[in-house]
This record gives C-alpha cells, sequence and structure tokens, in this order.
C-alpha cells in the first residue's frame, strides 16, 4: 500500500522540504533535504494511521499518484491491519463478536488492531476470513 507523497520546499528556511498527503491530510512533515523529507515521510503516515484507529475511522485508501508526486509504502504488516480495520467497519463487527468467532479473548482482538502491537499476518487474514474476506499477498 503506497500514498501519494507532495514535497514542497519551505518558504521560509532554505533546503527544507515539507511532505504532505493528500488522502491522509493529518500526515505532515519535514526534512532537510528531500532524502531527508521522504524518510521521514512514512513515520509521519504511520503516525497519523494512529488517529484513525484510536477513533475507529475509516483510513482512507490511497489514491492513483500524480505527476511529481512521490509513493511512500505503509509495511505489509501496518497496510493488511488498515484493511482489516477498514473491513470491520464497513460491516459493523464489533471487537467482541470477531474474538467470539475466532475463538480468541477481546484483548487479543484489541492486540490485532493495534498499529504498535507485532501481529502475524496469518492471525489478520483469519479475522478476514470470518467477514468473509481473503487477504492476498502478491510480488509485483
Amino acid at each position: 500500500m503506497k500514498y501519494p507523497a507532495t514535497l514542497t520546499p519551505a518558504t521560509d528556511i532554505e533546503g527544507v522540504f515539507i511532505v504532505s498527503f493528500r488522502d491522509i491530510p493529518e500526515a505532515l512533515t519535514q526534512g532537510d533535504g528531500q532524502e531527508d523529507a521522504l524518510f521521514m515521510a512514512q513515520d509521519a503516515l504511520i503516525t497519523s494511521m494512529e488517529f484513525y484507529f484510536e477513533d475507529k475511522r475509516p483510513v482512507p485508501l490511497p489514491s492513483r499518484p500524480k505527476k511529481g508526486e512521490h509513493l511512500i509504502e505503509l509495511p505489509v504488516s501496518i497496510a493488511a491491519k488498515v484493511l482489516l480495520l477498514n473491513e470491520m467497519l464497513a460491516s459493523g463487527i464489533k471487537n467482541s463478536t470477531l474474538a467470539k468467532a475466532l475463538g480468541v479473548s477481546q484483548p487479543e482482538i484489541n492486540r490485532l488492531i493495534n498499529l504498535k502491537h507485532s501481529t502475524k499476518i496469518d492471525r489478520i487474514a483469519d479475522a478476514l476470513k470470518v467477514m468473509g474476506k481473503n487477504l492476498e499477498v502478491r510480488v509485483s
């Protein structure tokens, strides 16, 4: 999952670039030079995802990049959790219902949709399967 980002030179500080994401407006960062700004972009993107998870709001999926935009990739584990959260919200399934369907405790489901908790991808796939969805992985 790759989000398009725009790098804009700062108007008041030479050599500094501001990074913004049109799909995730909360994600803003800057860096000393383009390389540093792009390095900081992924962290800003992930940090902004946490707001959606905390508020239990659907995370906007990335739109097609426009000319001049840079693509910032989410780690696969984070991308899978984004898809899981969005599907849970779209289907209206509650953590307790998902826990019961998977035969696990509710705290395990809470960890499953916590971006800071390391989760096995198979567990995310199992949760999606309960909702009638399949997690597909491919090489491109």
